[in-house]
């Protein structure tokens, strides 16, 4: 079998299926939850995280459902006839709200609400953490490449360096980040990217001289034609030959785009490169850079050293989400029926918070983001004049008269999502204007400004009563 002819029921961890069908024989199928989708920290040791890959999510809800194949390979790992039969009609019937692909946001504080039965709900949270937390991690690498590169274009060139087909998801994710496009030809099709790439080494190994490998290319692609020019010596060969082919292309007509520097020291040649294009009159050729790039390297290359670059091909560092594995988002219950729910731990900062929530964002009177609030979804948000720090209360912020707004939205019910369909680049756009909002102390890579996520006295309350309530019934008190 083909995974492209595979439905997407199987996609989650064995112990869902577990816990679902011990849920349908305990008979609490039809009891109604709530789970919240946050992450505890955010990554690479910065201030902020882009949320990334709700469309996607929505997408693959719609096609979570079990094949009479899956059928067939459950019965074989002991499942029951009855799970079975349930599991045979099964779809994801139940709510989703959401803050917006592209938002801005930090950690702790709710991202996606799933309502609905315990069983569908339990059976979609692998898949909700496998593509919120991936893309998430890649969109927020991607969006600290591109406020270092500024107007500077970067394209992703790490498929061949990716984690198998995560490479898709990843592609995407590196646009709503800031990348202008990817060397991932499926991926570009498929969520309406643009593609690009140059060549390799191999193409110009192929010919008998290099010279005759950048003619033979520029004559093969006049409208795109980049070299790369450190195949031999960057130089004393690559640039010289690249600027006799940019004069031969002007001459009948064409453009020489740019060349492509992917070894030794970028700084140093791209400048060297750049006095050589301009003393031969090719001013507008421009530089590229590749080469184990990312935010740090091209900080340094622009900032530090003045690097003649003009745009970046990043790979490996990008689409992997290198220096961190992974985003540690999870995914906890909070409400059965009209019960409050939490995970107690004896660090209040480890102990969820009950309750369907809705997070509220402030803002200072410069339009800039001051402060999130999160609140119990019945709360009416124009009453609150504090917001409480969720371990030590006596740190609270006074929100009263503030412009605020309302970061979750109903985005799926009964089968059918609800928010209309962005491409990667409107919503970086999006992300884009929003950025503007974020304070910039919150941006800098080195020991950034904690942004301030605080929660209601309503909340808190009901936290602390249900605390004690927990303690009571499982100390045996």
């Amino acid at each position: 079998m083909q995974l492209s002819d595979q439905k997407l029921g199987l996609y989650t961890d064995f112990y869902e299926l577990t816990m679902a069908q011990g849920y349908l024989a305990c008979n609490k199928q039809n009891q109604q939850v709530c789970f919240d989708y946050y992450y505890r920290t955010n990554p690479y040791k910065g201030g902020f995280t882009v949320f990334a890959g709700l469309q996607d999510l929505l997408d693959m809800l719609s096609d979570f459902t079990f094949t009479e194949s899956d059928i067939e390979y459950l019965s074989k790992q002991g499942f029951s006839t009855d799970f079975l039969d349930y599991l045979s009609d099964f779809r994801f019937k139940g709510r989703l709200f959401s803050v917006k692909e592209g938002e801005i946001v930090f950690p702790n504080e709710p991202l996606v609400r799933v309502e609905g039965n315990i069983i569908e709900c339990q059976l979609i949270e692998s898949l909700l953490l496998n593509i919120l937390n991936f893309e998430s991690l890649i969109a927020t690498k991607a969006f600290r490449i591109k406020l270092i590169a500024g107007e500077r274009l970067f394209a992703d060139f790490g498929l061949r360096r990716a984690q198998g087909l995560g490479s898709i998801h990843a592609s995407r994710a590196a646009v709503i980040g800031g990348a202008s496009s990817t060397s991932n030809v499926l991926a570009a099709k498929l969520f309406d990217i643009p593609a690009s790439g140059t060549m390799a080494h191999s193409w110009i190994q192929s010919f008998d001289s290099e010279l005759e490998a950048f003619r033979s290319f520029a004559q093969t692609h006049p409208d795109n034609t980049i070299l790369l020019v450190d195949t031999y010596d960057t130089l004393q060969s690559g640039v010289p030959n690249a600027i006799i082919v940019g004069h031969e292309m002007r001459e009948r007509g064409d453009q020489l785009k740019g060349i492509r520097l992917d070894s030794g020291d970028l700084a140093y040649l791209s400048k060297k490169a750049r006095k050589m294009l301009d003393m031969a009159g090719l001013e507008d050729v421009q530089i590229i850079a590749s080469n184990q790039l990312n935010e740090y390297v091209i900080k340094t290359l622009l900032r530090d050293q003045n690097a003649a670059i003009d745009g970046f091909g990043i790979g490996t560092e990008l689409i992997t989400g290198k220096d961190n594995a992974a985003l540690d988002g999870v995914y906890k219950l909070s409400l059965i029926d009209s019960e409050l729910k939490m995970k107690f731990s004896e660090n209040t900062e480890k102990i969820t918070l009950p309750g369907r929530k809705q997070v509220i964002r402030y803002f200072d009177e410069d339009g800039k983001f001051f402060r999130d609030g999160i609140i119990l979804e019945e709360e009416n948000h124009e009453e609150l004049d504090k917001i409480y720090h969720r371990v030590y209360p006596e740190k609270n912020s006074e929100v009263s008269g503030l412009q605020k707004e309302h970061l979750m939205e109903l985005v799926f019910s009964d089968g059918k999502t609800l928010i209309p369909r962005r491409k990667p680049q409107e919503i970086h756009r999006w992300l884009e204007e929003r950025s503007q909002q974020l304070p910039e102390e919150h941006k800098r890579f080195i020991s950034p400004h904690i942004y301030k996520v605080g929660i209601s006295e309503k909340l808190m309350n009901a936290r602390n009563t249900l605390t004690i309530k927990l303690k009571t019934l499982h100390q045996g008190k």
